[in-house]
């Protein structure tokens, strides 16, 4: 009895305490980039320094990141040996011829639980594998999105002077042509053309102005930040290296790199895992011990004990099917992500070289037409060229600079989505190492 007490002692010592964590009652944004963490960032801000900060704070990536610890308990819960059970009991004297109390006690082990241990903890490690990799797949996308927010941001402060330019230039036309249709020298319809150029460009404008609160809002969003907090960035959106013809030749080895494609194969081995351990289980259950009892005569008696289950309904059908259903699955899944990459890939790349060519020739034209509206100007003010003519080729010369933004904007959207899917610049896949085989167990 002595005896037994100690272990249950010893037990309740080992085991873990409760520790309280509450919950926040304030939303945990900071009110600039000094309150983010990391290294303090000296502005204006980067496109590489932006995704830096994001995958340093973005709130949904520390909620991912949290899961690994989970994912790297349940391995270690796995890598457990199944515990023995023991059972005692003490039955003092009621009634009868008997002289002493009686006792018995005994302990057993399930067979079975070993026999499917080597294979349990290869799957939960597996699935801890799977779990680091689909965070770094999460990383990745964070990262890339920080990337488009400010680029594109950067895109939009860029060309605003044009569209700026473009109003203000309209605005002065329309505030003559109304003074002259108050003093009745022009016509409604000689003024309605103007009128509707000019709600088009304030229409425009507007747009790109509610375009840039928004990308705002998400790029501060992205970053743990209030939305009225104000990030400085720089004035050029520069990228890490783009070169397709380096790109097309490293897709082959994209599948082990891409954190997607890892977490699927992870998987897929967990699942393998479970169809060796569906196939293993199908052994009966048998649950070996012994035991010792004593009565109240004082005669003791002892033995081996064992418990074996009879296979009789339930062979584990059921559990293969839906094991190997689950494979399968996964199976797919991994060959259509696999096709799906690299199409993908290439669909990009054949897009980039096409924007490529069509902001080629538009930035071709861009010079005849800036000196064309330029010339116009100067003839307009030496009255040697009338207003409408002069308002012509301005509106051309405009029209042409949005068409080059708007392209270099898309070119660069193509570009940052190929870095992301290929994972230039960003943090590769360390994953857990598999499991020491654990000396002494059958597979």
């Amino acid at each position: 009895m002595k005896a037994l007490i100690g272990i249950a002692v010893a037990t309740v010592s080992g085991c873990a305490h409760y520790t309280p964590l509450p919950l926040p009652t304030s939303a945990p944004l900071a009110s600039d980039v000094h309150g983010l963490s990391g290294e303090a960032p000296s502005a204006p801000l980067s496109v590489n320094e932006v995704a830096l900060l994001a995958l340093a704070n973005n709130p949904d990536l520390q909620a991912v990141r949290a899961g690994r610890a989970v994912a790297l308990g349940q391995t270690r819960q796995a890598g457990l040996l199944p515990n023995p059970s023991l059972s005692a009991a003490f039955l003092p004297l009621l009634s009868g011829s008997g002289t002493v109390p009686g006792w018995n006690i005994g302990i057993a082990q399930d067979i079975k639980a070993l026999i499917t241990y080597k294979s349990r903890r290869r799957a939960a490690s597996d699935s801890e594998r799977q779990v680091a990799a689909d965070v770094v797949w999460q990383e990745w996308q964070v990262a890339g999105k920080a990337r488009q927010l400010a680029a594109s941001l950067i895109m939009g402060a860029r060309g605003r002077p044009v569209y700026v330019e473009a109003y203000e230039l309209l605005r002065s036309r329309n505030a003559r042509l109304e003074t002259a249709l108050a003093a009745r020298t022009v016509t409604l319809s000689t003024v309605a053309p103007d009128r509707v150029a000019l709600q088009s460009a304030r229409a425009a404008l507007d747009a790109l102005d509610q375009n840039q609160l928004a990308l705002r809002h998400q790029l501060n969003a992205l970053l743990g930040l209030r939305p009225d907090a104000v990030i400085a960035l720089a004035d050029k959106a520069e990228l890490p290296p783009f070169d397709p013809a380096q790109i097309r030749a490293t897709l082959a080895d994209l599948p082990g790199r891409r954190p997607d494609l890892l977490a699927l194969r992870m998987g897929y081995a967990s699942a393998d895992e479970s169809v060796r351990q569906a196939i293993l289980s199908q052994f009966p259950d048998f649950v070996l011990g012994g035991s010792a009892a004593s009565d109240n005569s004082k005669v003791v008696s002892g033995g081996p004990n064992v418990t074996l289950g009879l296979p009789i309904f339930d062979r584990g059908q059921g559990n293969i099917a839906i094991a190997n259903a689950t494979r399968a699955r996964l199976h797919a899944e991994y060959a259509a992500r696999l096709s799906a990459t690299v199409g993908e890939v290439g669909a990009l790349l054949a897009e980039t070289e096409q924007l490529a060519a069509q902001l080629e020739n538009v930035r071709r034209d861009l010079p005849a037409a800036r000196m064309a509206a330029e010339r116009a100007r100067t003839a307009f003010s030496a009255s040697n060229l009338d207003e409408r003519a002069y308002l012509d080729l301005a509106a051309n010369r405009f029209a042409k600079e949005q068409e080059a933004m708007t392209l270099e904007a898309a070119l660069l959207d193509r570009k940052i989505a190929i870095l992301t899917l290929t994972g230039a610049g960003l943090p590769t896949a360390d994953l857990p190492s598999e499991p020491a085989p654990e000396p002494g167990v059958n597979p």
